[in-house]
């Protein structure tokens, strides 16, 4: 063989042995790596399955279709990217095969093909070409392996979310209502029990900190209700520990500052990890997409319920802002992101999420 044909195949070994690695490298870190972990690979495929799925489900369309289409995107997009490590590993072999001495590369894509998928229909020659062979099968075969590991993992994680956010909806209607939720509490006489709901939450905030970053694909997850949401859920939260701590009028409940800082710092986590910029040092001058208006709109509500208020509400705006300020742009990303239903203080109402149409009941004899 010529000396530059050798140093051709030597440097298709090479190529080959690191686009192999590259696949793996990338699986352990979305699989098996116990923290967050942007790999490239795996955000391309999101991406680019995202443009795909925003193109159907465009803002011309109505929210109802909009959400069904965006349903599919993250469990599509996780089919996909074990195809698309397989595929790479499968073009890496055949630089590999081809190294070995097959003669066409045609030939050596057939051998990897073979091996990768576990036919066997193509023969190796060759005690390197055999090593070559048991390795990618062994590879194809943890790649499967480690997807259908990771799924329960993810739907255990996802099962946990949606249960405080389906609770939630008891407390705070649907899409949640920070001004619901203290209502409620104040009617049935339970407003003492605010503290023991703002504990859950806490913890709550702490769980989706961890497996948003290290099970990214779940926060695209959408909820089985269309107009539930855990991004709404947790503006919800911290927009009813806000006024909790700024504006009733009860003694002050550490409890509500704990609960709000564990929000916002999920929130700036998981922001983080989608490369979402905000404001990381909130101060006066910063923008709040709440106006003193819409408070002071809020406060009347609470009000007319019969809620007692701190008598400054001037003081009041200024903590209540102090507060949202530090959630603010991250909430209203993530919803974008999530394409999240419209909800209270969550973005503008730029639509109306259509009734569920429900069967008539019917009507037996008498």
């Amino acid at each position: 063989m010529p000396p530059e044909q050798l140093a051709l195949r030597f440097l298709a070994f090479v190529a080959g042995v690191v686009v192999v690695a590259r696949a793996l490298s990338s699986a352990v870190r979305v699989f098996v790596l116990p923290r967050a972990s942007n790999e490239p690979i795996a955000r391309f495929v999101f991406t680019g399955m995202g443009r795909l799925f925003r193109i159907v489900a465009n803002p011309s369309k109505p929210y109802a279709f909009r959400d069904r289409v965006m349903a599919y995107f993250a469990p599509v997009s996780l089919l996909v990217l074990p195809i698309v490590w397989l595929s790479i590993v499968l073009i890496g072999y055949t630089a590999i095969f081809w190294s070995f001495g097959a003669e066409r590369v045609s030939d050596a894509f057939r051998i990897s093909g073979s091996s990768l998928f576990t036919l066997g229909f193509a023969p190796t020659a060759g005690t390197a070409e055999d090593i070559a062979s048991f390795s990618e099968a062994g590879i194809g075969l943890l790649l499967l392996a480690l997807l259908i590991a990771y799924l329960p993992t993810m739907y255990a994680s996802f099962s946990r979310r949606e249960l405080a956010v389906n609770l939630l909806e008891v407390r705070a209607d649907s899409p949640p209502s920070a001004i619901a939720m203290l209502e409620r509490f104040h009617r049935l006489g339970r407003m003492d029990h605010f503290h023991g709901q703002l504990e859950t939450w806490e913890s709550w905030f702490a769980d989706i900190a961890e497996s948003h970053t290290s099970l990214a694909a779940l926060a695209f997850f959408r909820s089985p209700q269309r107009d539930h949401s855990w991004v709404n859920a947790a503006g919800a939260i911290m927009d009813g520990a806000a006024l909790y701590r700024s504006t009733v009028d009860v003694p002050k409940d550490i409890q509500a500052d704990l609960t709000i800082r564990a929000g916002y710092l999920a929130l700036r986590r998981i922001a983080d990890f989608f490369r979402i910029d905000y404001v990381r040092e909130p101060t006066d001058e910063t923008p709040c997409s709440i106006t003193q208006e819409e408070f002071g709109i809020a406060c009347d509500e609470l009000a007319d319920k019969g809620i007692a208020l701190k008598p400054d509400r001037e003081q009041a705006w200024r903590d209540f802002r102090g507060w949202r300020i530090n959630y603010d742009q991250t909430l209203l990303a993530l919803a974008r992101l999530t394409m999240a239903p419209p909800a209270h203080w969550n973005g503008l109402p730029w639509e109306v999420i259509e009734p569920v149409s429900r069967p008539k009941p019917r009507q037996f004899g008498r």
